[in-house]
């Protein structure tokens, strides 16, 4: 066996004995981030330019390394950079303008779900008040499609509890008897709906109604206008009603007074007094037997009256009759003085007291048993047998009106009327109102 070779000691490294007596190197500062450190490069010594690296033993002797080791050592330098880095101690603080964006972004979305949400329940409220409005249409034959607002939101949770809050209808142009309403108005409380959704609702039960009826004054004069006649508010329940008639050739004014009541809460009729034709500037007309004690009368108007009162031939052919003299009031004495002078029929015939008791004086009686004396006073004697022809429930017919709700809303009652400016108004109510089946 051969005695193994002895390996020669290492030659002393002079660099070493001086490296000794030098002070120690201050440790190196870490590096950011807490990365390992890279251990010293050493460029001096007999190996100079081969850049060994060497490791700080426990004395901080750094010794020399040959080149065999330096693929050890680089194993080494990897497994210190795996090492885990330590985890900073300071805490992140979110930015605020990246808060704000996420805040945007969370509200838009927001808004455009509500927007969405909001058209579909309008576009629902839109297609239920069309279909109602044809309903309504049909079931009351109107000539013009209603108007139907539903009231409150949302819309589409009233109708899954099949319950409406209020529903406002405006029906324009009904048909009544011989006028027609101008406008019917009702607004509808607590309905509740039958049948099952969404498409098979058959009808509903109106908890509370009230509405109103408007009954236009501007209707009135174009449907009851073939004498012309035109209706205004007198205050009250009353009605004036003034028109133009022709009476043997001659234009007279025609004048009435209308009163209003209800007939049963389901209509309205009217009853028609202070009827009057008058001949303009000349004298007026009652037809009378509008009521107890109204007679018929013809009365000239003071215009007329002073006329005569100035005209020497017309006082005389007044005075040629007792009964005029008798109503007049005149004495016998006067009236005999004034026949045989003219200063003194000046004087009966030219004071007030007897321009005032022609205005008075009751012409029809007279005129009867006297016609020629018309003529007298101006008047056309085929205007009096004229009007004398006349019955009063023909005129009162030119200025009556009246109207009923159609069958078809059977339980609508009118409660109150009122007479304005534009018409007459009646209010509507109903409880517990079916509509539909």
């Amino acid at each position: 066996m051969r005695t193994p070779t002895r390996i020669p000691a290492r030659p002393p490294n002079p660099y070493e004995e001086l490296a000794a007596l030098a002070d120690p190197e201050p440790p190196p500062e870490p590096p950011p981030y807490d990365e390992p450190p890279e251990p010293p490069l050493i460029s001096a010594g007999p190996h100079a330019g081969t850049n060994a690296y060497v490791s700080a033993g426990p004395g901080g002797e750094q010794p020399w390394a040959p080149p065999g080791h330096r693929r050890a050592k680089r194993r080494g330098s990897r497994r210190a950079r795996r090492r885990p880095r330590a985890r900073s101690r300071q805490r992140w603080t979110p930015s605020p303008l990246r808060f704000l964006r996420r805040v945007v972004k969370l509200l838009l979305f927001l808004t455009a779900g509500a927007a969405l949400l909001f058209l579909a329940d309008r576009c629902a409220a839109m297609y239920a008040e069309k279909k109602a409005q044809q309903q309504l249409q049909s079931a009351l034959h109107l000539t013009a499609e209603p108007q139907v607002d539903i009231k409150g939101f949302p819309f589409l949770t009233q109708v899954a509890a099949k319950r409406l809050d209020r529903v406002d209808v405006t029906v324009p142009h009904v048909a009544a008897d011989r006028v027609t309403l101008a406008r019917v108005r009702a607004s509808a409380r607590d309905i509740r709906l039958t049948g099952s959704l969404p498409t098979a609702i058959r009808g509903a039960v109106i908890g509370d109604l009230d509405g109103e009826v408007l009954l236009a004054f501007a209707d009135m004069d174009r449907e009851l206008g073939a004498s012309q006649v035109r209706f205004r508010d007198l205050g009250g329940n009353a009605i004036g009603a003034r028109g133009r008639l022709s009476v043997a050739g001659q234009e007279l004014v025609v004048q009435a007074q209308a009163h209003l009541r209800r007939d049963g809460g389901r209509g309205v009729t009217t009853e028609i007094d202070g009827m009057s034709l008058d001949l303009p500037h000349v004298a007026t007309y009652r037809p009378g037997g509008q009521g107890p004690g109204d007679r018929r009368s013809l009365v000239l108007h003071r215009e007329a009256a002073e006329r005569i009162a100035k005209d020497a031939a017309r006082v005389k052919a007044l005075f040629s009759v007792p009964a005029i003299v008798e109503r007049l009031g005149v004495p016998e004495e006067a009236v005999e003085a004034a026949l045989g002078s003219e200063e003194k029929l000046r004087e009966v015939a030219g004071t007030p007291r007897f321009v005032d008791g022609l205005t008075r004086l009751n012409l029809v009686d007279v005129l009867v048993d006297h016609p020629w004396l018309l003529e007298k006073l101006g008047i056309d004697p085929g205007l009096l047998s004229a009007l004398t022809r006349l019955q009063p429930p023909e005129l009162a017919d030119r200025f009556s009106f009246s109207f009923r709700l159609p069958p078809e809303a059977a339980r609508l009652r009118l409660r109150d009327l009122t007479v304005g400016p534009d018409g007459i108004r009646a209010e509507l109510s109903a409880t517990e109102l079916a509509v539909g089946r």
